[in-house]
């Protein structure tokens, strides 16, 4: 048996130390995501026709359908880009860690 939830995934900057990446999420969890995992990346892309190779924080956020879009809000609200990456995808999960993702926190 499994269960639905989101994945939501963005970037942040490299120059963030630990800290700041670790308030950032628990930030997102604050307002509903059950979940921020955060891993360092090198990310090569286009921007205003100039070519851009960084260092970046690529974070990968578990959140419940109910909450899917309180947390998109607060990452829009808080995320330091004025075009931050903001993916988005419906998973299937086991029902035990989709049923975890349920739980409010607040």
């Amino acid at each position: 048996m499994s269960g639905t939830l989101f994945i939501i995934q963005t970037t942040l900057p490299r120059s963030w130390e630990e800290f700041e990446i670790g308030s950032f999420s628990q930030l997102l969890i604050e307002a509903g995501a059950a979940c921020v995992q955060r891993t360092q990346i090198h990310s090569m892309y286009s921007w205003a026709d100039t070519l851009h190779s960084d260092s970046e924080w690529s974070l990968e956020i578990k959140v419940s359908s109910s909450k899917k879009d309180t947390v998109l809000l607060k990452i829009e609200e808080l995320h330091p880009d004025d075009t931050p990456q903001l993916l988005h995808w419906e998973v299937q999960a086991s029902q035990g860690y989709a049923d975890w993702t349920q739980i409010d926190r607040k």
